[in-house]
């Protein structure tokens, strides 16, 4: 049948309705694909929550706003005694004098009685679960001399740590109007605690801990309301309100909760379970690659060898929307002509991954071993080739 004129422009502008339909279906699609559902409201004055391994910050407010820790103030200065004792510089059993200024602190206490020596494996605890104040300045003082310069060290940490909204006068929390951090700052810390120092990370998970004849509970009650919880850490004073940095742990997945400013115990805990139950239902972490393991390799001129191996120099974590793993692509820029000697990490490419057509990450691609310069023939024979090419 000879379709008429009228017949022909009817079925193309069928066709290009159809097709219009086809195409905002499939760009609909692919939006819905890489949109991320939002953070449900939280009741704080700040917060964040992070992904532990890829460092990926999930859902945030005001977490670079300068806050009153409280504290959770010890945090760093229980990653400074850790530090300490990693390097060998104290021992769990040396014998702590209390002082009278410890043995004289307020709020929060471990019980200890001035005059006496304690154990410091025992103070520690008491610092982690209980958060007593008199354990944490006898600490300071035995770790440094005094709690002054232990605070000076507890600075230059975390500065190295890239705490950059933090400065501490005290290594309790106890307030004071230069006494500050964020809730960026303390997800940091968190990060740097678990990953240097695991072997005592699982001191937060402890429910309760006697000394003197009194048992304390921790006052993290996520530890009892979610068994994925394994930490971290509450404070409170009437100025900076009730906080809480709360670490959890599913299957291969760690996330790390900061609220601050929330207004009661149960609060701070609803508010932390809120966040970290909203990023194990919507996203999922991967390790993509292995550090020193070759992804590449590139020709090298004028060496000992002509091939030389590139991957990274760190492992690579990816954060996710869950369900989108199998739309990630990766792409390699590896540099051209490349001349030895070439020296061990030395950056010669760039590793992109993309997530639906976006880039979400960029690493460099750095040389694996080193190539020597080659011996005067191999070198004149690639001086041959590079003019031929």
């Amino acid at each position: 049948m000879i379709t008429t004129k009228p017949d022909l422009r009817r079925t193309l502008t069928t066709f290009c309705l159809a097709a219009t339909a086809l195409i905002a279906a499939l760009s609909s699609s692919a939006t819905q694909a890489s949109s991320v559902t939002p953070p449900p409201s939280v009741e704080a004055r700040s917060y964040i929550l992070m992904d532990y391994n890829s460092g990926k910050i999930l859902a945030a407010d005001k977490a670079d706003a300068r806050m009153e820790p409280a504290s959770l103030t010890k945090t760093l200065a229980v990653y400074v005694i850790l530090r300490e004792l990693k390097a060998g510089k104290l021992q769990m059993s040396d014998a702590v004098r209390i002082s009278e200024k410890a043995w004289r602190m307020e709020g929060s206490r471990t019980f200890v009685e001035v005059g006496n020596t304690v154990p410091l494996e025992i103070l520690l605890k008491g610092l982690i679960v209980q958060s007593g104040n008199d354990a944490t300045v006898a600490l300071a003082e035995h770790a440094a001399g005094s709690e002054e310069v232990f605070v000076s060290v507890m600075n230059q940490t975390a500065k190295t740590l890239g705490m950059n909204g933090t400065h501490f006068v005290n290594s309790t929390g106890l307030p004071d109007p230069n006494h500050y951090t964020t809730a960026h700052d303390m997800a940091l810390l968190t990060q740097a605690l678990i990953r240097d120092y695991p072997e005592h990370y699982s001191w937060y998970a402890i429910k309760e801990f006697s000394y003197n004849g009194i048992t304390q509970h921790n006052r993290n009650k996520l530890l009892w309301m979610d068994k994925s919880v394994d930490g971290l850490k509450t404070g409170h004073t009437e100025s900076a309100g009730y906080c809480l940095i709360s670490s959890a742990k599913q299957e291969n997945m760690r996330l790390i909760a900061v609220v601050m400013g929330t207004s009661s115990e149960n609060a701070r805990a609803a508010e932390s379970l809120k966040l970290l139950r909203y990023g194990f239902r919507f996203f999922e972490t991967h390790r993509l690659y292995a550090p020193q393991k070759p992804l590449s390799s590139a020709r090298v001129w004028k060496g000992e060898s002509e091939q030389l191996p590139l991957g990274l120099a760190q492992e690579l974590y990816l954060t996710i929307p869950r369900g989108q793993y199998s739309s990630l692509k990766a792409a390699m820029r590896v540099s051209s002509k490349i001349m030895a000697p070439v020296a061990k990490g030395a950056r010669h490419g760039t590793l992109e991954v993309s997530l639906n057509g976006e880039k979400i990450a960029e690493r460099p691609l750095v040389a694996l071993q080193a190539v020597p310069e080659g011996g005067l023939f191999s070198r004149l024979i690639d001086d041959v080739k590079l003019l031929l090419e």
